[in-house]
């Protein structure tokens, strides 16, 4: 085993959710070299035709991915390593959210338009996922984790686009199967965001679902409050405590970024980019 490769154990939780290797055509390549032929090019960040021999050809590597990014399995691997955890308890369900921007490289511009093959996972982006700023080309990550700081849910947008519109549907991504009968776990206990998420809208929709939400008031809606005196009504509530454990996002986040084909976007689909987070995902979860 080599260095950043799946180790036995993570294989052990993987084999049993891919699809067979042998079956209908020719056999395939072996799964587990594959997987870590694509975990060689996120640790690197190196273009897929300098993969190593030890690995097999780059385009069986890069195929696997397409395939598997279609399908959905990727999607299928990480929600059924979360669904492990939670039944034994170890999912801690203080969700904490932000978003990075990650620039992308200048070979992430130009997909086709035509003849692209959206993902039916839940998960899918619309268009590629790219704005432009006075930094260039750049796609934005928003991001949830639990209280461990491990990824639940993942949504790709432009690099211009802003925090708080997102938090819904972010939130809304997140939903947990059981081991036995039972519908899927989707509320969180508390929410913990940073003062881009503070608005009266999102505290109401928060109210509405049951979830404690934790974020710091603006400073300019402190004074408009104030400034409507009795009418302006009380401050939210505030709890500085919970609010501490808000850096396990800032980590997560610093822990994906370990990737290099993460910390510069080089995909020109948006979803082989949030197939390659997903993957990242998927070793937080198992190590």
């Amino acid at each position: 085993m080599g260095r950043g490769e799946l180790t036995d154990r993570a294989w052990a939780r993987i084999e049993p959710l891919l699809p067979p290797v042998s079956g209908r055509g020719r056999r395939w390549r072996d799964h587990r070299q594959v997987i870590n032929a694509i975990l060689w090019k996120l640790r690197t960040g190196a273009p897929w035709r300098d993969l190593p021999e030890r690995y097999g050809p780059w385009k069986t590597a890069h195929e696997r991915l397409r395939l598997w990014t279609a399908d959905g399995t990727w999607q299928r691997i990480l929600d059924e390593v979360i669904v492990k955890d939670d039944s034994v308890g170890e999912v801690e369900w203080i969700v904490s959210v932000d978003s990075s921007v990650v620039r992308a490289h200048q070979h992430a511009a130009g997909a086709r338009k035509k003849g692209a093959v959206p993902p039916r996972s839940r998960n899918a982006v619309e268009g590629e996922g790219l704005g432009r700023s006075r930094g260039g080309l750049s796609t934005k990550i928003h991001l949830a984790v639990d209280g461990r700081g491990l990824p639940m849910r993942v949504l790709l947008t432009g690099g211009q686009a802003g925090d708080n519109p997102h938090l819904m549907p972010l939130l809304d991504a997140i939903a947990v199967d059981r081991i036995g009968p039972g519908r899927p776990r989707c509320r969180p206990e508390v929410v913990i965001a940073d003062k881009a998420y503070s608005h009266p809208s999102t505290r109401q929709a928060m109210r509405q679902r049951r979830i404690r939400f934790i974020s710091p008031e603006r400073d300019d809606q402190i004074a408009r409050r104030a400034a409507q005196g009795a009418r302006g009504g009380r401050p939210p509530a505030f709890d500085a405590e919970v609010y501490k454990r808000r850096n396990v996002v800032e980590r997560c986040f610093n822990r994906l970024k370990q990737f290099r084909d993460l910390a510069t976007r080089y995909a020109k689909r948006a979803a082989y980019y949030q197939a390659e987070l997903t993957i990242a995902a998927i070793i937080l979860w198992l190590r």
